[in-house]
């Protein structure tokens, strides 16, 4: 093979967000990651996605770990290795629209404490709740790489792709990814998209996909042949299902090709081991579920991402109607397209999960409908790729005007206020941010930050006082 065939596939690693994101609700700790990245820092990998996503909340909610001193732990591990993390464009890590001046600092603030590539997304697609950002991004000289969220619907078209791909490019991205959050992409379908989008633009593209359908791995194979540059996989013990494919099999699936990546299977054998137990105490304790580690068909036949489907049976059981689960599969396509066909991610999945249920329990469509409803059908989350069902529309907020705006647009610069609002707990400055995305959360984890502090004092109090008795 000549030098001139080779186009090596880049890969992503995912295991330390996405991965255990997606399989064990997010619950890896600092303290399991840290003795594996030598390690990993060896393999020669395009990137390690280690932050962002859902780790910030769970790490302050769940693991009482400061996100960003996980962070901060990771940068000083990976000597040799990119780090990325996944940010929902004007919502942050949040759910809510913050305003410009968070966007900033957040941006700032993520890539002065070790991130090099911010993935950017946003759940309806809306290009303008990027812009800020991706400026921000491009202001600190990190990577801004922008993110389309994948999904099918009539106005989902290779054009609607191409289109995107191109406006995002002039944005400024350094590269795009094309997010399938829902293992939705087919592999035919991925050669057309792909080489469809690499005719069209000059930047790399990235593909993420899950296997929650089955075919993740053979997209994979038709992406790269078409010219993808880069997937994202997950070490073995945390992949498939609901995760990424395995590293491991996409590696030995291209050696000896043109797209041969060149790792060394025996680390990446070693770093599986190292894994590996965690994913059986997971399975143990039953924090990971062994449903979510199968093929679940109807993620295709009904374009429902997995988690989305689990939320839905839990709200089901709740109110004691477990029968009226396929009710609310065929209502989820309908409320979709009333809300002018977005992409079922977070925080629209849930919004459009929820919504399909009430629907359902009421007996009568949009009698009752939550507080995020009346948001979306408001233009508060930004431009769907179709209008909304005018009808819906009025019968959800009246004679509300809708936003037409970049949402963001309206929101006052709110970083002074928040920082006076949470001074007598700051003791860094990213504690501002983490109180900005997660006030009560955030306020819980400062409490307990200081209850530790004062625990050690003590203890270092009474070591010293036996040592020297006075």
């Amino acid at each position: 093979m000549s030098e001139q065939t080779k186009r090596p596939v880049k890969i992503t690693e995912t295991i330390l967000r996405d991965a255990h994101q997606s399989l064990i609700a997010t619950r890896m700790t600092t303290e399991q990651m840290l003795p594996i990245i030598e390690k990993m820092d060896k393999v020669g990998y395009h990137a390690v996605e280690c932050w962002g996503g859902a780790t910030f909340d769970a790490s302050l909610r769940f693991l009482k770990e400061d996100p960003w001193e996980r962070l901060r732990k990771l940068r000083s591990g990976f000597k040799n290795t990119k780090l990325q993390m996944l940010f929902r464009g004007q919502n942050i890590l949040g759910y809510r629209h913050y305003a410009d001046d968070v966007v900033e600092y957040f941006v700032q603030k993520s890539i002065a404490n070790g991130i090099d590539i911010i993935r950017i997304f946003d759940a309806l697609n809306d290009i303008r709740n990027l812009e800020c950002a991706v400026k921000a991004a491009n202001k600190e000289k990190g990577h801004a790489q922008i993110a389309i969220s994948y999904t099918l619907g009539d106005a989902y078209t290779t054009e609607y792709y191409i289109d995107m791909a191109k406006k995002i490019e002039d944005m400024g991205a350094d590269s795009i990814c094309l997010k399938d959050m829902a293992g939705l992409l087919v592999p035919y379908e991925a050669t057309t998209l792909i080489s469809a989008l690499k005719s069209a633009v000059k930047i790399p593209i990235d593909l993420h996909t899950h296997y929650t359908s089955g075919v993740a791995g053979m997209t994979y194979l038709k992406a790269v042949e078409a010219g993808c540059d880069i997937i994202d996989t997950a070490m073995s013990p945390f992949s498939m299902g609901t995760s990424q494919p395995a590293t491991e099999v996409m590696v030995e699936t291209f050696k000896g090709t043109p797209y041969d990546t060149g790792f060394d299977q025996q680390l990446l054998a070693e770093i599986a081991d190292y894994f590996r137990p965690m994913r059986d105490t997971a399975l143990e304790t039953g924090l990971l579920n062994p449903k979510v580690m199968g093929v679940d068909i109807k993620t295709l036949l009904y374009q429902v991402p997995g988690g989305m489907l689990s939320n839905l049976v839990s709200q089901l059981k709740e109110q004691k109607a477990e029968d009226k689960y396929y009710e609310v599969l065929q209502e989820i396509p309908r409320v979709r397209k009333d809300f002018g066909e977005p992409p079922l991610v977070t925080p629209s999945s849930q919004i459009v999960g929820t919504q399909a249920v009430l629907n359902v329990l009421a007996g009568e469509r949009y009698k009752m409908v939550t507080k995020e409803t009346k948001a979306v059908l408001a233009g508060e989350y930004g431009r769907t790729a179709k209008p909304f069902d005018k009808d819906v529309q009025k019968k959800v907020i009246g004679d509300k005007e809708p936003i037409t705006c970049r949402p963001a647009d309206l929101l006052k610069p709110e970083l002074k206020a928040i920082e006076k609002e949470m001074e007598q707990w700051k003791e860094q400055d990213e504690d501002v941010l983490s109180y900005a995305l997660f006030p009560q959360v955030a306020l819980e984890f400062f409490k307990y930050r200081q209850a530790q502090k004062t625990k050690i004092d003590i203890t270092v109090a009474d070591t010293v006082n036996q040592a020297y008795p006075v």
